[in-house]
């Protein structure tokens, strides 16, 4: 298993992230490269945040038209990207079904039912 030791320079959000999940789960070596990851994205995301909390939701275009500002969609799609690390790790929902427990039992059951429908329908459907 890796070593639960907190990567150097995580900010805050990182550094809560990278404490709850491995207080509760132990993590391998390609694990703990997501999860850093995922953490480093959280930090980010908190400072998007703050610029956004000093700029204003809508700004000028180029042609002087009001648009969101994209602070925005970079604030979604770090958001996305951690939820996608996050998802990545398959941690199951109770640490005490850890291997083989009933949370990874659904999501492979899950896995192989799309999967299964993937073929019987095609991926557009």
């Amino acid at each position: 298993m890796a070593s639960a030791t907190t990567p150097k320079r995580l900010g805050a959000a990182g550094g809560c992230l990278w404490r709850d999940v491995t207080a509760t789960y132990d993590l391998r070596v390609d694990e703990a490269a997501i999860l850093e990851k995922a953490c480093r994205a959280s930090d980010r995301i908190v400072v998007l945040d703050e610029e956004l909390s000093a700029s204003t939701v809508m700004v000028s275009g180029s042609m002087g038209q009001p648009v969101v500002n994209p602070l925005v969609a970079e604030i979604r799609a770090h958001e996305a990207l951690v939820a996608s690390l996050l998802f990545r790790l398959k941690l199951p929902d109770d640490p005490a079904e850890g291997a083989g427990g009933e949370g990874q039992r659904s999501t492979q059951a899950r896995a192989a039912a799309q999967s299964r429908w993937t073929q019987a329908h095609g991926k557009g459907a």
